[in-house]
């Protein structure tokens, strides 16, 4: 059967091909698609058994429930962008010590060239710090067939397995021919060795001594698992290694017309790591004098390649500038490093109006950002620290209201340090499924200390940055604030609309005067979710 499909649903596909039992994830872009893509199939019925998938609080609490998963015997997907492992590292690391007993696979989508993210990241430097075997399909017929690999090498070896994408992958579409005899659900089963998942140190050691004995064997099995492949050019004097989605590009380039002496290069492309010792050998014993590395993200290849290779084999690419430091890759950037000229392209800057991003029309953010404005406006020298979600467009024109906004959750923290360090007024502004994420912990650092913040949670009752998805606290942040201390007099609710800025201001006003620590949630629904209800109420 043939679809066209992202490379994220092509992935959640692949999944679900390979007996999905379960997915964990908390949503972000670029990776978000392929939980909705399980969620909608699940609904529709198209599975052959139900999947569980549910969105999870964060990230850490999707891979420890995906680790459960696996402990049971069942087959798990955990899925964030890159940031998001990040907030998982913990549970991750310790993945690669415990070992699996299901097959167990994470996805990491990167977002180089930053479109919707705080920071350019490689997941694979994860996947190296863990010593676990890493997957980096180059198209989307690879990342359904290498989802399905992925879970058969986690079991085969008991490891988990890393698989990474980039923005570019996860979201352009082609085709993909799928299987019609998808795998059956694994039935329940225990681990075999139950001190496996019991890190107390002596337990602990022998599974590490276990991991790093099975690291000869990874490489092997990336030399052996045909996905990735060493072509000898009739100039093997020259030599480019490449890697995930950066693959295309170099084919892009080398196919073309005026493609130069590269054309007859040997090619190495890579796909599973290890990277493939003996391939990188047999370039060299051909008589490789110069390597290329082409990868997508940061020079994660390129550093390992010069331990790997003699001294008088140069290698050059991102680090030595043949290619870009920052963004992702194109074909054009990957023309210029093999020397050839740039094909002319039309400026789309000079052609398009700019369009920087702007709250909805509608939406309460923009209600909750006009009234904090005018009380802040009220103090010499006011300090709000934002958090991550759509109300951080709150920090562009014509608010201009944040003065920080740097992780998930940090808005609290950062905060409380502030007024630690004497700062008045100290105000945190974050999100709902963002409090649920990460703020939590931090609210309880200022009631333990009694800090003197106000945390105003910006409630639209859903996760509206990613597209709509279910918030973990929805209907209950009231109830946490109180169990996590705040008292109940300073747990204040008001409803961001223009008829109430008085009484939102007032609020403000008093929360912002009382010595200790205090939460208003400014409570309206996304205007896009809220326009979706309304739309499935009328049929």
């Amino acid at each position: 059967m043939k679809h066209l499909l992202l490379g994220d649903e092509a992935i959640a596909q692949g999944a679900l091909d390979a007996g999905l039992s379960g997915v964990y994830a908390y949503p972000g872009t670029p990776s978000t698609e392929i939980t909705e893509y399980i969620q909608m199939q699940n609904a529709k019925g198209k599975v052959q058994e139900s999947v569980f998938c549910r969105w999870a609080t964060n990230e850490k609490t999707a891979m420890e429930a995906a680790l459960g998963m696996s402990y049971m015997g069942k087959r798990a997907l955990v899925c964030m962008k890159h940031v998001g492992m990040n907030v998982c590292a913990d549970a991750f690391m310790n993945s690669a010590i415990t070992g699996v007993n299901g097959g167990l696979v994470v996805v990491a989508a990167d977002d180089p060239s930053m479109h919707s993210s705080q920071n350019e990241q490689d997941s694979r430097f994860y996947g190296k710090f863990a010593m676990i075997p890493t997957i980096e399909p180059s198209n989307q017929q690879e990342a359904y067939s290498m989802t399905q690999a992925a879970f058969d090498l986690s079991e085969k070896m008991h490891t988990p397995v890393l698989l990474r994408v980039t923005t570019r992958m996860a979201h352009s579409r082609a085709v993909v021919e799928t299987t019609d005899s998808p795998r059956k659900q694994n039935g329940k089963s225990m681990p075999e060795n139950v001190q496996h998942f019991i890190l107390l140190p002596a337990f602990a050691k022998k599974n590490y001594a276990e991991l790093v004995a099975a690291q000869s064997e990874f490489v092997r099995l990336s030399e052996t698992c045909g996905m990735n492949r060493y072509v000898k050019g009739m100039r093997p004097e020259r030599g480019i290694l490449t890697c995930g989605i950066a693959y295309n590009y170099l084919m892009e380039v080398l196919h073309h017309k005026d493609a130069n002496e590269w054309r007859d290069a040997s090619v190495l492309k890579v796909t599973q790591y290890p990277l493939p010792k003996t391939m990188i050998e047999q370039m060299v014993k051909d008589g490789a004098k110069e390597i290329m590395v082409i990868e997508e993200g940061q020079p994660v290849v390129e550093e390992l390649l010069r331990g790997m290779v003699p001294s008088s084999v140069a290698v050059t690419g991102r680090l030595t500038g043949a290619l870009p430091r920052m963004g992702e890759l194109s074909p054009d950037c990957v023309r210029t490093a093999l020397g050839m000229k740039t094909l002319e392209t039309p400026e789309v800057d000079s052609l398009v109006v700019s369009r920087p991003p702007a709250l909805c029309q509608g939406c309460g953010h923009r209600d909750m950002y006009a009234a904090l404005n005018e009380v802040a406006r009220e103090y010499a020298e006011p300090r709000i620290f934002g958090d991550i979600g759509c109300y951080t467009l709150g920090a562009l024109s014509p608010f201009h209201a944040i003065h920080a906004c740097v992780e998930m959750g940090a808005s609290v923290t950062m905060a409380k340090g502030a007024a630690d360090a004497g700062q008045h007024p100290s105000i945190a502004v974050i999100g709902d499924s963002t409090f649920t994420h990460s703020g939590i912990t931090g609210l309880l650092d200022c009631v333990n200390s009694n800090a003197n913040v106000v945390v105003l949670i910006s409630d639209n009752l859903t996760t509206g940055m990613t597209g709509g998805q279910d918030s973990a606290g929805t209907g209950r942040l009231e109830q946490i604030c109180y169990g996590v201390g705040v008292e109940k007099e300073h747990v204040r609710v008001v409803v961001p609309l223009p008829k109430n800025m008085e009484e939102i201001k007032q609020v403000l006003r008093e929360e912002i005067d009382y010595k200790g620590t205090s939460v208003v949630i400014a409570r309206r629904e996304c205007i896009q979710t809220l326009k979706r209800h309304l739309k499935q109420a009328k049929k």
